[in-house]
């Protein structure tokens, strides 16, 4: 399959994009911008993310894949990165895609990539939608899992156990601290910390789909109740839970097929 691997201007440098073109003689019936995880787990999900972009444009949606500032092979450090330089890339990629395609595109994220999705679609006007990969409701709960990683490396090594909070306390104190080989500066961190899964404002359709690894997936009952509000809201929100690997977390290259499946199902119905 065809594909274009180009550079984005953008005030702060150039972000990396492939785009996944609607395959040939495939009518056009959309556009979709992915907006990766946090950190480790953008590499590790790569391969699902690039099968996903793939098999959309198979099926007619336009896929674009950037890396946000800070990120993969775009320009800046990931120390030097900040939530609101995320959510401008976000807008500036839906921007390019609406422009390239004619088609309000719709935001696709992964994990904390749900975060940025969603705050840039209450900020940014129209989208297509929003897909939903395994989101994470609260960044603050993200931001403790990735500190988490630091104080667990300290105990391996016998240095001592740097705890979550002493961390966190250096970050307030105005002091970026580094996490398994990731420089996180205060301003990301508290951006971070601070960013929720809300709705926007206008109705919006929202596709939310879970992994699980049992054979009977079902949604958490957190996020039932959450779609729940999100319809009472106005928004046409449906879940479905998918049985799979955790890709995004696993050491080994993992693929989900159910999840690709359910995710074109969801965009066709």
């Amino acid at each position: 399959m065809a594909f274009e691997a180009f550079f984005l201007p953008a005030a702060t440098g150039k972000r990396f994009c492939i785009l996944h073109p609607v395959e040939a003689g495939v009518p056009a019936r959309g556009a979709v911008v992915y907006i990766h995880p946090f950190a480790e787990e953008m590499n590790r999900a790569r391969r699902m993310a690039a099968a996903q972009a793939r098999a959309l444009a198979l099926a007619g949606y336009a896929a674009l894949r950037i890396d946000l500032y800070g990120c993969g092979d775009s320009a800046g450090d990931f120390g030097d990165a900040s939530w609101p330089d995320w959510i401008d890339d976000a807008l500036l990629a839906r921007d390019w895609l609406r422009e390239r395609t004619g088609m309000t595109p719709w935001f696709w994220g992964l994990r904390a990539g749900c975060l940025v999705a969603a705050e840039a679609a209450r900020r940014g006007g129209a989208v297509g939608g929003l897909l939903f990969w395994q989101p994470v409701a609260s960044g603050k709960s993200q931001l403790q899992q990735f500190l988490r990683l630091k104080a667990a490396a300290e105990i391996m090594s016998g240095e001592g156990a740097e705890t979550v909070k002493r961390l966190k306390d250096e970050l307030v104190r105005g002091h970026a601290v580094e996490v398994a080989g990731y420089t996180l500066s205060p301003g990301l961190a508290n951006g971070l910390e601070n960013a929720e899964l809300s709705p926007p404002e206008r109705p919006t359709r929202v596709e939310w789909l879970e992994v699980a690894g049992s054979t009977n997936a079902e949604l958490p009952a957190a996020t039932s109740a959450r779609l729940e509000k999100w319809r009472a809201q106005g928004h046409a929100a449906r879940g479905v839970a998918v049985t799979g690997p955790p890709f995004w977390l696993t050491a080994e290259t993992a693929e989900c097929p159910a999840l690709l499946a359910a995710t074109l199902a969801a965009l066709e119905t």
